[in-house]
């Protein structure tokens, strides 16, 4: 019988470095990865100028690399492992963020967003008030209420960035989500524009990013 391990060292490696890469990648408790969000504590750039993520470019490595001491670990079958490896680091990050925080994340750690379906209108109701009303979809996937407070924030063009700066003297938002609650939030804000230059201020923003807090917690989504 061919022997299925040949080189323990190997795998040991190829284990620890597959591990590690999907910890960089993991989408949570942020939006972002996990890798992002250690590297911004730890005072390390996590994007160039250019745009090029550090923290994807040393996933992507750790990976191949992975790969690599597996594919010289194992006696046999090369192929299937190589292919089973990949698919596991393309579905395993998503498919555990999601069964933690549905089942065993609480407070605000259980609350989902929905980014891409966010909407936020602007338009002038008088000479000096902007009206502004944002829609956010959110679902609590714990069994007990959670409340939070939401700050609007976001990158945006420099003609969106002063919506969004708006938005910013309005917030934060205290919300309550009933437990194992579904509901799209609506915020409405009036805003003061008097002190502006321009006349008319009107605009529409899709897949605002948010921050929620609840005491000293908070989750970038």
């Amino acid at each position: 019988m061919v022997q299925l391990i040949r080189k323990t060292k190997h795998m040991y490696v190829a284990i620890i470095l597959f591990v590690l890469s999907i910890i960089l990648i993991f989408p949570y408790p942020h939006q972002g990865p996990y890798g992002a969000t250690i590297a911004f504590r730890l005072g390390i750039p996590i994007e160039s100028e250019n745009g090029i993520q550090y923290v994807a470019v040393l996933a992507v490595i750790l990976l191949l690399t992975s790969l690599f001491f597996l594919v010289q670990a194992v006696g046999m079958h090369h192929g299937r492992f190589f292919v089973l490896a990949v698919i596991i680091a393309w579905f395993a990050p998503h498919l555990l963020a999601s069964t933690f925080q549905k089942h065993f994340a609480s407070d605000i750690y259980a609350v989902s967003y929905d980014r891409d379906s966010s909407t936020c209108f602007f338009g002038m109701e008088d000479e000096i008030m902007l009206h502004g009303v944002c829609e956010l979809p959110f679902e609590n996937y714990s069994k007990q209420d959670v409340t939070f407070k939401i700050q609007l924030i976001g990158k945006y063009n420099e003609k969106d960035s002063k919506l969004v700066s708006l938005m910013k003297t309005e917030s934060p938002y205290k919300v309550i989500l009933r437990g194992k609650e579904r509901k799209r939030l609506r915020l409405e804000m009036d805003i003061d524009v008097s002190g502006m230059k321009e006349e008319h201020i009107s605009g529409q923003l899709e897949q605002i990013d948010i921050i929620i807090m609840s005491g000293e917690r908070m989750r970038r989504l």
